[in-house]
């Protein structure tokens, strides 16, 4: 059966659906040796598909895991500027996987990585309102903190949906806060924080999509439970 060109890409490992769109849009992608467009459909029973010459390969079994993050690593899979990254740090799973969305350098947490293109491509669109939740220090004025951050619907410019936040504990001028998200805007919540005079000392995801990171110690990956996987798949494992 044929499928779009995107779909056969993150069905086999390589990359997440929309990124397999731009490698189509700059010719990287061929079917049966003639360079494919956005739109194209192929059927691996039939025909060759190369991304950058090499065929495509079959699909993997589907891996997924989640890591804590440390402080001081940037969601890449390589860095030109040699920073670590933090796909060095689950090397080790044995699959090439890559993170779903990403946590700034000085953040750390949940990370979720995987080779299932599709998955990512759910847990990434903004439709589905995929709920994330932070552990957030903040130091500054921070009287109604949480109340404020609630009641930003604009940055820079731009709407966006408002946050869910509740303080969790305050001492000498610096506030613990719980906040939850689902756009995932770039620094989102530094942004936020900024705008209203509050310096971010802290910010750890804890929770992703129904995931929790619990007592994972900083710096270590674990697979998901299958429990875990039927929740974010919707019961399709993708085996």
């Amino acid at each position: 059966m044929k499928e779009r060109l995107q779909k056969l890409i993150a069905s086999a490992g390589l990359c997440a659906r929309r990124t397999a769109e731009d490698w189509i849009a700059a010719g990287r992608v061929c079917v049966n040796g003639a360079v494919a467009s956005l739109g194209d459909r192929a059927d691996l029973e039939t025909d060759t598909v190369t991304v950058d010459g090499a065929p495509l390969p079959g699909k993997p079994g589907a891996v997924y895991l989640m890591l804590n993050k440390p402080r001081g690593y940037v969601t890449t899979l390589s860095d030109e500027y040699g920073r670590r990254t933090a796909a060095e740090l689950v090397a080790d799973c044995g699959v090439r996987v890559y993170p779903v969305g990403r946590l700034d350098r000085d953040s750390e947490g949940l990370l979720l990585f995987t080779n299932d293109g599709e998955l990512a491509q759910r847990l990434l669109h903004p439709r589905h309102q995929v709920d994330k939740v932070y552990l957030v220090t903040v130091r500054g004025d921070i009287r109604g903190a949480a109340e404020r951050l609630m009641a930003i619907t604009e940055l820079d410019g731009e709407p966006i949906a408002p946050a869910q936040a509740r303080e969790l504990s305050r001492r000498e001028g610096q506030a613990l806060l719980r906040v939850t998200i689902h756009q995932g805007k770039n620094r989102q919540i530094r942004r936020m924080c900024a705008g209203l005079g509050l310096h971010v000392e802290k910010l750890q995801r804890m929770e992703e999509d129904g995931l929790r990171l619990d007592d994972l110690p900083i710096g270590k990956w674990r697979y998901l439970t299958a429990q875990e996987i039927q929740r974010i798949t919707g019961g399709d494992t993708r085996e």
